[in-house]
Order: C-alpha cells, then structure tokens, then sequence
C-alpha cells in the first residue's frame, strides 16, 4: 500500500512538472521572441552591420587622410573626382566602401536577409576590381597608401563574408531551432497534462494492527469515561 501511495505522489509530481511547461513565463519568453523578431535583428547581425559601419567609416578615413598627405584637400579632391584616373585615383576604392556599406545594410539589416548570395557578389565585386586595380594602375608607386587602401579594403571585405558566413547565419539558425523546440513543447504539453485528480486515487496508510498502551487501557477500564 506504502508503494502504491508513494507512486501516486511522484506520477503527480511529474504531471505538475509537464503542466509547467504551458505556465504563463514559457508564454511570456516565446511571445517576447516573437515580438523581438518581428521589430529588431538580432545581437550578433547587429554586430555585423556596425563592422560593415566601420569598414566605411575607416576607409574615408584613410582616405581623407591621403588628401591631406598629398596636399590640400579641395586641390586633391578636384584631382580624383573631377579628373578622376583609373590609374592614380584613390576615389573608386572610397565609391566601392560606399558600394558595400549600401547593399549590406539594405540586404542585412533593412531587408534581414537570411542568405548569403548578396554579401558574396559584394566580396566578389571588391576581390576582382582591387585586384585588376593593383595589377593595372600605378597606385603602388605613390608611397603607402598606395599598398595600404587596397589591402585594408580587400581583408575587410573577407572580414564581413567570415562574420556573416560563420557568426551570424549559424547561430540565428541554432536560435530559431531552439524556439521551435520550445514552442512544440509548449503546444504539446496541455494534451498530455489530464484533469485533476480524484480522491480516490489516493490510498490511505493501512491501520495499525498493535494498539497502544493508552489505547487498551481506555478500552478495558469501564470506569473511565468515554469521550
């Protein structure tokens, strides 16, 4: 009987234990992933889109920087724009950070793209304009700079197709995988949690056989009064 009880107890212990699962905080975490990925991106993309941030941010600096170092700004500037050179110009390695800041962030974080084709016609595009560049122009006769933009540039552009390949595709992958998980658990828990329980399921300890002392006494005294 003491074993019968006993199961009782712990088949209720592990029915409250599965009833747990449709408890409003589980509810409360899926529906705040839901919201959250309907109206932000993740921590990691963001990540991404700030490092594709830097990389235009750095190489204007460099940029600038080669102005300044070459001579004066507005003189420079007239140079590489308005009398733009393939072959001396600096400015179409600037156009083409502008390129890749554009098309990531419209693809990754405006668009919340979820495929990598477009951060691979971006590393593409970059790879063999920069190398037709340095093969063809004259840029690594005009001093550091002329070795310095188009390296940064390029392990840039490689830098973002690792993160996004590597960071961000996989592990918001293994996060959707998760809250799927949960979420069928969630919905399977309440056809397996039944009503509650009775009574009479529930079993008594058995009487003891052996009455006490006190018992017997009261039993076998017939002056003594009866409660």
């Amino acid at each position: 009987m003491d074993s019968q009880y006993s199961s009782s107890v712990d088949s209720r212990a592990t029915l409250r234990g599965m009833g747990s699962i449709n408890s409003t905080p589980v509810f409360a975490r899926i529906e705040s992933y839901e919201s959250g990925g309907k109206k932000c991106i993740s921590d990691v993309r963001r990540t991404f889109c700030l490092f594709v941030t830097f990389d235009l941010l750095f190489i204007t600096l460099l940029w600038i920087i080669e102005l300044n170092v070459s001579g004066g700004i507005e003189e420079r500037l007239k140079e590489e724009v308005l009398k733009y050179d393939y072959h001396k110009s600096f400015f179409d390695i600037f156009v083409l950070a502008v390129f890749r800041f554009a098309a990531l962030i419209l693809a990754y974080a405006v668009c919340k793209l979820r495929h990598w084709w477009a951060i691979a016609i971006t590393t593409a595009i970059t790879s063999g304009f920069l190398i037709v560049k340095v093969v063809i122009s004259k840029l690594l006769s005009q001093g550091a700079f002329g070795y310095l933009l188009p390296i940064i540039s390029f392990v840039l552009a490689w830098i973002e197709t690792w993160l996004l390949d590597f960071k961000v595709l996989p592990q918001e992958a293994d996060d959707e995988n998760r809250f799927l998980t949960v979420r069928d658990v969630a919905e399977r828990a309440p056809l397996m949690n039944p009503g509650p329980l009775s009574d009479g399921q529930f079993y008594s300890p058995p009487e003891s056989v052996a009455d006490s002392d006190e018992d017997l006494e009261d039993k076998h005294d017939p002056e003594k009064p009866v409660i």
